[in-house]
């Protein structure tokens, strides 16, 4: 303990390494560090000007938006670009946007979305593990909808080969785990699978706490997913377990940071590691040249499969108005399209335009069913706890101009063109992306489903 106790100094000295400039107000030394060969820190190096063994010092003055901290004299200007303590441009809401300026950006959005294939497969499905669940009568209407989400997210799942052993799913937003809890069910004694369940929020209920399987492993992550690196978890990188992502309404920006942590962050850290030992590998084709010949004869078994880091993604979107530019995986796509962060901030805002946009006007109000009414509770109800992004803007103040159906459209555009941008980064980091129907509309709004296999992947091929 005495190594580490710290040294007396004279009372008319500052530490050594210390900044030797004497905070009168509190009567001492400051003790922020300072340079090597500097006498003084960052902060007080204006006080060298008047100590005659600093000369051609450079002055530091008071930052003039908060003089709460100083900058060099000489980059000033350059300091007040970016100061965090500068007025930053907010957007003008839509609810304050004229007609004409309105206009001008549905005109962009209908103009980038010329091509877009507007009409998506449906893939809706069902799995034999939720025939009891789902035909249990004491189920209301809410617990029916989230089963019939998670018995299609399952099927689809199944259908793209990714039910197996030696897997690793990671569910991001995952909430009670739900479906986590059906996966592993469908999976039954599966060797060694894993299971990796980030939620942000602290979530009560949850079922993976009874799952304890001897095949199967349940790992709750209570973490922003922005800040999770899957490459630094210790048993993806001893076991090597290709990564299956998977999320039941991973809201707006969660599904740009989920699929940025996917993609960059886990798979191209295991391309880096490899790209010298694949080099070495190569010394002759005889070994490529003899693998082919046993596919080609039908002994497919005794092919050895190329190991992905990521096997597939399965994800159903939701909430386009809280997505974020700064996150958002299709940037390049939308400067190909000569749109940029403004254009990006209203399509967002209306993308909710799909799902709210039968709200009526003041005029119309009164024709609203109750049913739909109640379709739209149960979807807020979804979304709510720790979710990502700020709360859509009131739609009560949507433009008169446009009718309701104009609206609903206008708002699945908006979706479809960001959905697209995603599409696009998939596509260039190597995998085979699908947009699909995966529920009818009446079970969910937000009835769109992301999925993605790697190029290479022996599965068979989704269509965009």
């Amino acid at each position: 303990m005495s190594a580490f106790a710290p040294t007396r100094q004279a009372p008319g000295s500052p530490a050594e390494g210390r900044c030797s400039y004497y905070v009168e107000k509190k009567k001492r030394f400051c003790r922020l560090v300072a340079a090597a060969g500097k006498r003084f820190c960052g902060e007080h190096a204006g006080a060298a000007e008047t100590d005659a063994e600093e000369e051609n010092v450079r002055k530091r003055i008071l930052c003039p938006l908060d003089p709460k901290h100083t900058v060099y004299e000489d980059q000033l200007a350059k300091h007040l670009k970016k100061c965090n303590s500068r007025e930053k441009p907010k957007p003008v809401p839509i609810s304050f946007l004229s007609e004409e300026q309105l206009e001008i950006f549905i005109k962009k959005l209908r103009k980038a979305s010329v091509g877009l294939n507007c009409i998506l497969k449906e893939e809706i499905m069902s799995h034999p593990v939720l025939h009891d669940a789902l035909n249990d009568p004491k189920n209301g209407d809410s617990a029916t909808k989230h089963l019939k989400q998670q018995a299609s997210i399952l099927g689809n799942i199944e259908k793209l080969k990714l039910l197996g052993p030696r897997r690793c799913f990671v569910e991001f937003g995952a909430g009670k785990g739900k479906l986590s809890h059906w996966v592993d069910i469908a999976l039954k004694d599966a060797e060694k699978v894993h299971f990796i369940l980030v939620e942000k929020g602290t979530t009560r209920f949850k079922v993976d706490g009874k799952h304890k399987k001897k095949n199967s492993v349940f790992e709750r992550l209570q973490i922003d997913i922005q800040h999770l690196c899957l490459n630094k978890i210790p048993f993806l990188i001893e076991e090597k377990l290709p990564v299956v992502g998977i999320g039941k309404h991973l809201c707006g920006v969660a599904t740009d940071l989920a699929l940025r942590c996917l993609v960059e962050t886990y798979a191209a850290s295991f391309e880096e590691r490899s790209e010298e030992p694949l080099a070495k590998r190569i010394k002759n084709d005889k070994t490529e040249t003899e693998i082919n010949t046993l596919a080609k004869e039908g002994n497919e078994k005794n092919v050895p499969e190329k190991w992905t880091p990521v096997a597939g993604i399965v994800i159903a979107l939701c909430c386009h108005h809280r997505c974020d530019w700064r996150h958002y995986v299709g940037k390049e796509y939308f400067r190909a399209l000569g749109l940029g962060a403004i254009e990006f901030h209203y399509f967002q805002r209306m993308s909710s335009w799909a799902t709210c946009g039968m709200r009526k006007t003041s005029l119309e109000a009164s024709n609203v069913t109750t049913k739909r009414e109640d379709n739209q509770n149960d979807e807020s109800e979804e979304h709510d706890g720790a979710g990502y992004g700020a709360t859509d803007e009131s739609t009560d103040s949507l433009p008169g101009f446009l009718t309701v159906g104009e609206k609903k459209k206008i708002g699945h555009l908006c979706k479809l063109l960001i959905d697209q941008g995603r599409i696009q980064y998939l596509q260039q980091n190597g995998f085979r992306p699908a947009l699909q129907y995966y529920v009818d509309p009446l079970v969910s709004l937000e009835n769109v489903l992301l999925t993605a296999l790697p190029n290479h992947s022996s599965s068979p091929e989704t269509l965009v």
